[in-house]
């Protein structure tokens, strides 16, 4: 077959035509027969509604035209008339549930109640309530559900359809020339508008019955036909002829209650038709539903074969193509999971120049053989494999190179700047000693806090280029010397709020790395705090897990639970890698997280909630990094300790409350 030997023709083969033969033959076939299920469906259940809705329609003509009788005086309708509106009343409770004749009853029939109050005590309008009757006949007619019927393309069930509509508009026009005439033979003449509607109503309905043959079939034309033959209709033809004849004020000697019977007969036998269309019409629909859902499923079925036929030709594809490609992924997770790693980590770490060609111990080897003699395309894709490996130890020789420039520019920078600042430093410090100005000397302590916050800035180059800060030896300071050297090095020193720190000294070689350390964190609360907010330390000794505690507490923003989930990794982490990949919004973080690293096992930094909205960091410093309290060359540093994350928070809060009870004014910074 052509194209079989790629990997490209066999999935063209394998997929492309059945899949293609699958969408078109099986897809839009199963759309269309699901479509036409649902209008057959929807049909139906139109229709099954247009048919109660029609015999709600009978019963109101009913009561129409024996109101009309009542008022044009003929009493012997009384009790029929009951014995209807009863009939009404309960065909109205089944409509209601219905929402498409919801708004009807709602609108149209809500002073039925008073017309019949009205028409019994014989104070209604005849013409009035005629117009009522009729028009909440016309408004059932108008939401009749088969009016917008889904018929799809079935000629027979729109013929259908549109019979029931033109049967259901004769039978309307039908009953009210009844209705009319009732009235008009009780009162023995007709009056006013009478004679016009009446015969308007006659035109109306040879109409809707000329457009009714037009659709109907044979059998409902012959049962039309037959309904208009029987006795009682050609009798209530005679009295059609009779008021036809004659105008207004010319006596009509014409008995209502034979007119209403007579008409009665054939508007039931019109009804009886008109239900006998609408069984036609849902037969129709069920046939059509039953075929639709025969057709669905054989197109189911036909799609499930090709769907399997695809499955098979895949399958046998697959096969024919899993021994070549077998070697490929081991060759390919040999070299990301073991030789490319080992060998970026070898260059990363090397002390060698990235523009250096690779040793030959990190140069990859050849393709495999076996990868080069199966198809085409597995040839290419093993020639790329090797071509991407060494193309990824070329870029590991250089990104390390570039690291190892990146951090000593940074280390540089810094101990540029360190050595500029110190220098600047000193030259303030003897312009403030010769100074008298008392503004003056304020502005130079302004310079000198700025030139601090410099040093503090260098001093986090060279913490994150790795580097140490060279300093003389220091002996061990207080803890509050401690806490006052990291506020002199932030720019709002003025909202810090020294609460309460318990006394403690730490060593010398620690001093200048917790100084630093507590200074990042009170920055970073002054910085995400409200202006007018104080940012508070507190310090204290916890004995039994030997560890002293600095708590920074601010009531600002706070953090998220992601930045701080990102900001603890920074704070235990002491990758060299952070530096590049971290946001430079996090770079305090980092610096924090060298910081804790330096200063050895057992210093951690946790970040928790403050009450009332905020942000508390607590700093854990061990008992190594603690001096005693006259600090002596003999004695031995006590045993690193390590508390667990729910112990160091119930310090953090313990110890805050002891230290306020101790100290309950604070020192202000």
């Amino acid at each position: 077959m052509p194209g079989w030997r790629s990997i490209r023709g066999r999935v063209a083969v394998v997929v492309t035509v059945p899949v293609c033969l699958l969408l078109t033959v099986a897809g839009l076939a199963v759309y269309g027969r699901a479509e036409a299920l649902g209008d057959a469906r929807a049909t139906r259940a139109e229709v099954g509604l247009s048919l109660r809705i029609q015999g709600l329609v009978h019963q109101l003509q009913r009561e129409r035209g024996l109101t009309n009788g009542l008022l044009g005086g003929e009493e012997q309708f009384r009790p029929l008339l009951a014995t209807t509106r009863e009939h009404v009343d309960t065909a109205l409770r089944d409509m209601r549930r219905e929402s498409a004749v919801e708004d009807v009853v709602q609108r149209r029939l809500r002073r039925l109640a008073g017309i019949r109050s009205a028409a019994d005590a014989g104070t209604a309008d005849q013409a009035a309530t005629l117009t009522f009757y009729t028009g909440a006949v016309d408004a059932l007619n108008a939401v009749d559900p088969v009016a917008g019927s889904a018929t799809g393309t079935d000629r027979r069930l729109r013929d259908g359809l549109a019979a029931l509509r033109e049967l259901a508009a004769a039978e309307e026009s039908v009953a009210l020339e009844r209705g009319l005439l009732n009235g008009v033979f009780a009162q023995g003449t007709f009056h006013g508008r009478t004679y016009i509607d009446f015969t308007e109503v006659r035109a109306t309905r040879v109409a809707a019955l000329d457009r009714f043959r037009t659709v109907a079939t044979a059998p409902q034309r012959a049962a039309l036909e037959k309904a208009f033959t029987t006795a009682d209709a050609e009798r209530a033809t005679t009295y059609e002829k009779q008021a036809e004849g004659a105008a207004e004020g010319t006596p009509l000697r014409a008995a209502a209650g034979a007119w209403w019977d007579a008409m009665t007969v054939l508007v039931d036998d019109l009804y009886a038709v008109q239900q006998s269309v609408g069984d036609d019409v849902r037969h129709r629909a069920d046939r059509l539903s039953h075929e639709a859902e025969l057709a669905l499923t054989a197109y189911l079925l036909a799609g499930t074969l090709i769907a399997a036929l695809v499955m098979g030709l895949a399958a046998f594809a697959s096969r024919s193509l899993t021994r070549p490609l077998r070697a490929l992924a081991e060759t390919a997770h040999d070299v990301a999971r073991h030789r490319l790693p080992e060998a970026v980590a070898r260059i990363q770490h090397a002390p060698q120049d990235h523009a250096r060609p690779l040793p030959p111990k990190d140069a990859p080897d050849d393709p495999d053989a076996r990868l080069l003699g199966g198809a085409a395309e597995i040839a290419e894709v093993a020639v790329s494999l090797h071509q991407v490996e060494h193309t990824a130890l070329q870029l590991a020789a250089q990104q390390a190179g570039l690291r190892r420039n990146t951090t000593e520019s940074l280390a540089n920078l810094g101990r540029r700047n360190q050595n500029l600042v110190r220098r600047q430093l000193g030259l303030i410090t003897r312009l403030e000693r010769q100074e008298l100005d008392p503004d003056a000397l304020a502005e130079l302590f302004e310079l000198d806090h700025l030139a601090t916050r410099m040093r503090r800035n260098a001093e986090s180059l060279l913490v994150l280029a790795g580097q140490n800060s060279p300093r003389p030896p220091m002996a061990p300071a207080d803890g509050l010397e401690v806490v006052q050297s990291a506020v002199a090095e932030v720019e709002q020193y003025r909202r810090v709020l020294i609460a309460a720190v318990e006394p403690v000294r730490v060593r010398g070689h620690a001093v200048a790395d917790v100084a630093h350390l507590l200074a990042e964190l009170i920055e970073n609360g002054l910085n995400f705090s409200p202006p007018t907010e104080p940012v508070e330390v507190h310090g204290w000794f916890d004995a039994e897990d030997d560890t002293y505690s600095f708590a920074v507490v601010d009531h600002g923003v706070g953090m998220s639970a992601a930045d701080k989930e990102r900001a603890g990794a920074l704070f235990s982490g002491s990758g060299e890698d952070v530096l590049l990949t971290a946001p430079t919004r996090f770079l305090g973080h980092l610096v924090v997280g060298r910081l804790a690293h330096r200063l050895g096992e057992g210093t951690r930094v946790h970040l928790f909630d403050t009450p009332g909205g905020g942000l508390s960091a607590l700093l854990v410093l061990p008992g190594r990094l603690l001096a005693p309290a006259e600090d002596s060359p003999t004695a031995a540093p006590p045993p690193p300790a390590r508390p667990s994350v729910s112990s160091l928070l119930n310090g953090f809060r313990a110890g805050v409350a002891r230290a306020e009870a101790r100290n309950p004014q604070g020192a202000s910074s």
